[in-house]
Parts: structure tokens; sequence; C-alpha cells
């Protein structure tokens, strides 16, 4: 099974119109050996300042820059659930490739 993440909901669509994959699930298709499935927009974004510790919470110059060691990302509440399916989707033992199929800038 591929699994093909799209932009958006209308290109999945087309697209999985053009594979064969035209069982339609909660936030995917799937058929024919592929699963399709779509972003909407930025699903995580970077954390907020203070994710990284208190001495950020209210920025100061003494305090600037904010360069963590590891940048921390967080899941925007407005995608999560589309969020929840790809990782569902990616973690399924039968999906053995992913196919990124957004826009490219």
């Amino acid at each position: 099974m591929q699994l093909v993440i799209a932009e958006k909901p209308s290109v999945a669509r087309s697209i999985a119109e053009v594979i064969g994959a035209t069982e339609i699930s909660d936030g995917y298709m799937e058929g024919n050996g592929y699963v399709v499935s779509w972003c909407v927009g930025h699903l995580v974004e970077l954390a907020q300042p203070e994710s990284y510790g208190e001495q950020w919470k209210k920025w100061t110059y003494e305090s600037l820059p904010v360069k963590p060691e590891t940048w921390q990302y967080e899941v925007k509440p407005d995608t999560k659930a589309q969020y929840d399916v790809l990782f569902q989707l990616m973690h399924r033992k039968d999906v053995s490739a992913t196919i990124c199929a957004t826009d490219v800038g």
C-alpha cells in the first residue's frame, strides 16, 4: 500500500480518481493499492517561545535571541483532526511508501 499525501482535499480527490482510490473514509480515500489523504494548510507550527523556558515568556532585549538547541513543533488546534488521520495512516503496517504530492513552495 502506498500513501499519497496531497496539499488539500480537492487535489487529493483528483489524484484518488486517477489512481482508483474510490473507497471514501473519514479523512482519506483508499483503493487499488493506494491510500490518498491531504493536509489542510500547515498542520504544525513552531512552538511559542515560552515553550522553551520561562525566560522567553515575556521578551526582553537581554533574553533575545530565542535560539533553542532543538526547535519544537506543535500541532495547530484547527488542523489536529487531519494531523491525527495522517499520523495513523503513516503508521499503518500495510503502508510501505509515502508519496508527497504537495506544492513545492
